[in-house]
C-alpha cells in the first residue's frame, strides 16, 4: 500500500537565540534605575526581548513586589 500524501514529521522547536544588549545600554537602564548591571541582564535574560520599555515594565513590576 502506498500513500502520497503522508506528513512529513515536524521539526523539534529550535531554542530562542539569546538577547544581546549592547552594554552601554545595560548600564544606562541599571544606572537609571539604580540596580546593578548583573540584575538588569537577568531581567533581559528573563524577559526574552531587548525592547526596552518592556525591559523597564519589568523592573516597575519587581520594584511595586519590594
Amino acid at each position: 500500500m502506498v500513500v502520497k500524501n503522508q506528513a512529513k514529521p515536524a521539526a523539534a522547536p529550535k531554542a530562542p537565540e539569546p538577547v544581546v544588549l549592547p552594554e552601554a545600554e545595560v548600564a544606562d537602564i541599571a544606572k537609571r534605575h539604580r540596580l546593578s548591571v548583573a540584575i538588569v541582564k537577568e531581567i533581559v535574560r528573563r524577559v526574552g526581548t531587548g525592547e526596552r520599555a518592556a525591559i523597564e515594565r519589568e523592573i516597575k513590576k519587581g520594584m511595586a513586589r519590594r
